[in-house]
């Protein structure tokens, strides 16, 4: 039998310090290296373990290691999602085609968009993300607040746009100011990677 796979950090697609000064190299290497690596850690670990228990068929405390498993998890895919949907050198652009026609008809410009969005990700209650996802029994748009990392997330709803609002995220450069770390995050967004995720769901 193969030997099972396991979780791992994804690199990221620029520099630590090509985001600056949004986000500086000293920042975005600890949230990367550090919270996001614990995040891969502790999923394989915790998957060692069930693994474990299996094998010797000994007992384990589920509501425990799945509430563990799934709040580990859901760090690791969510912060996967945040890398790649910000970029480099994007200053202030809005998105274009399919992705922004959908914004103005969901919310009536991209401005009331952007609104709402950060409204979401500065009420998120302790730690969170803002998320742009898309109903598709009702073909529309919607934001929603994951407390945590997995808390208040309804299953199988896709992700067009994340903002990771943990303060790991912009303690270092922002303080305890989460609502100008929301505005400087409009400089990141990569709406062509948006543009991509909503036509992968639509079409």
């Amino acid at each position: 039998m193969a030997e099972n796979k396991i979780f791992t950090l994804p690199k990221l697609p620029y520099g630590y310090g090509d985001l600056e000064p949004y986000i500086s190299e000293e920042q975005l290497r600890i949230h990367h290296q550090k919270h996001h690596q614990a995040y891969v850690d502790k999923a394989n670990l915790l998957l060692e373990k069930m693994d474990k228990a299996r094998k010797e068929n000994s007992d384990l405390d589920m509501k425990s290691i799945l509430k563990d498993f799934s709040f580990q998890l859901s760090g690791h895919i969510l912060h996967s999602l945040f890398w790649d949907n910000i970029k480099p050198g994007v200053e202030l652009n809005n998105p274009l085609g399919d992705l922004k026609d959908a914004i103005d008809k969901n919310f009536g410009s991209i401005q009331r968009f952007k609104t709402e969005f950060a409204q979401a990700a500065l009420s998120v209650e302790g730690s969170g993300w803002a998320v742009l996802t898309y109903l598709a029994e009702v073909e529309r748009m919607a934001i929603i607040q994951i407390e945590k990392h997995n808390a208040n997330i309804l299953p199988c709803l896709p992700a067009i746009l994340v903002l990771d609002v943990f303060e790991h995220a912009y303690y270092l450069d922002y303080k305890n100011d989460r609502a100008r770390f929301i505005e400087q995050f409009w400089y990141l967004v990569d709406w062509e990677e948006a543009d991509k995720r909503f036509l992968k769901i639509v079409k």
